[in-house]
């Protein structure tokens, strides 16, 4: 007699004490799995938005900070760069006090204004440096009313006023410089330095 044909095993039903289909230990794994997928992303996503966030607003806190330099109406007070000083040819000397400038472009014309006060000393250096010297100061202002009008500067006719322009063949600017000798032991100097690219 043959033996019986042998049928392949059945897994268990789960009702007859076989295997549940997923473990708690699994659900905790799956959980776990999904934070870190969640995570993962957030810092793939959320890293350069931040990052785009903050370069965005240095950039219009930059544009604002040049727009309100190029945007200035008047002479403010501040020392022009020395790079700004080089190519308007305004060799302010370093113990000057009171500095202001103000910088206006366009196509055509550059122009750099300055103020400052000096010693009589260091005025007679500082003319020295342009080429001229206080001799060649004539009475009057050599700065022209639209000029003093975009510095913000006013002559008072109680003041004494003492001024040269300085002319200079392209791409050198031409300078008007106009002191105020009222006080001779504290002249304050006023420069408009016009430069045409």
């Amino acid at each position: 007699m043959n033996p019986p044909p042998l049928l392949p095993r059945q897994a268990a039903a789960p009702d007859d004490g076989g295997a549940p289909a997923s473990t708690v230990e699994d659900r905790r794994h799956v959980v776990r799995r999904r934070w870190i997928t969640a995570i993962i992303i957030l810092l793939l996503v959320g890293v350069p938005a931040g990052y785009l966030a903050i370069s965005a607003h240095q950039s219009r806190q930059s544009g604002r900070d040049k727009a309100a330099t190029v945007g200035a109406a008047k002479v403010r007070t501040a020392w022009p760069s020395a790079v700004q000083r080089s190519i308007y040819e305004v060799p302010i000397p370093m113990m000057a006090s009171l500095v202001g400038y103000l910088e206006t472009n366009n196509w055509h014309t550059s122009r750099l204004y300055t103020q400052f006060s000096l010693t009589p000393r260091e005025l007679d250096t500082f003319l020295a440096d342009i080429g001229t010297s206080k001799d060649k100061l004539t009475p009057g202002v050599s700065i022209s009313e639209r000029d003093a009008k975009v510095a913000g500067w006013s002559w008072s006719p109680k003041h004494t006023w003492y001024g040269i322009t300085l002319d200079a063949k392209n791409p050198r600017p031409t300078r008007d410089v106009t002191v105020d000798l009222t006080k001779p032991g504290n002249p304050r100097v006023y420069v408009v330095s016009t430069a045409v690219p």
